[in-house]
């Protein structure tokens, strides 16, 4: 079945055009970029079986999406760029200036970063005097289980920046988001240097499984 086999009130296009976008269901979002589904699945079915993969915590690849039935290259190629395309401009500093003054805030502005990634990632969030984002800069990408910045590479980028105060995230595939011995003995490292070159470490929050754990809020900051 195609979209415009469907009851006219039934059709994702009709109910943008009477409700707008927001009203449709992630599924008829789906269905109005799909267009069309297979012999023997129509394009609701398509779009159901493609949306259990897109809400998985990894994003797959061209591969695993060509997997399903009724979706070829074309279609599975249209998908990822239109994620890709809708992470870019939400993450966009020109879209989101906010002041980021609690864990949470910052765990929000961040955690996009790190969706879908399988590697242990280290970035640093830089503030302005008003705790206002000036940037934020990937310092480090390495294996599932370890990644490893040397503190030169972060505050450096302060000093470039003009920051005048650092947030750091790095996640943990395993979801599992609580510190581990050697998280501890660098974020009291990077604390220490940051006393001493007047630009303070404000927080460090590791981020997985849509969880977040905050030195700050665990009083060890």
């Amino acid at each position: 079945m195609r979209l415009k086999d469907l009851p006219k009130e039934e059709r994702p296009r009709e109910r943008v055009k009477q409700y707008g976008v927001e009203a449709l269901s992630n599924v008829e979002l789906l269905q109005i970029l799909l267009q069309s589904g297979t012999q023997g699945k129509d394009v609701k079915v398509l779009s159901e079986e493609v949306l259990l993969y897109l809400m998985r915590e990894e994003i797959p690849t061209l591969e695993e999406l060509k997997q399903i039935r009724g979706l070829g290259e074309a279609k599975a190629l249209s998908i990822l760029a239109t994620m890709e395309l809708g992470k870019r401009i939400f993450l966009s500093p020109e879209k989101r200036k906010e002041r980021i003054t609690t864990a949470r805030a910052a765990y929000h502005y961040m955690h996009h970063f790190f969706y879908g990634k399988k590697q242990e990632c280290f970035y640093c969030l830089y503030l302005d005097y008003q705790n206002y984002p000036i940037c934020s800069k990937l310092l480090f990408q390495g294996t599932s289980n370890k990644s490893t910045v040397h503190p030169r590479e972060i505050f450096k980028e302060a000093y470039r920046s003009g920051a005048y105060g650092i947030i750091c995230f790095h996640n943990h595939p395993s979801g599992f988001v609580e510190p581990s011995e050697e998280d501890r003995k660098f974020t009291k490292k990077l604390v220490e240097i940051g006393r001493l070159q007047n630009l303070p470490i404000l927080d460090h929050i590791i981020i997985g499984n849509q969880r977040y754990y905050s030195f700050k809020e665990n009083f060890e900051i």
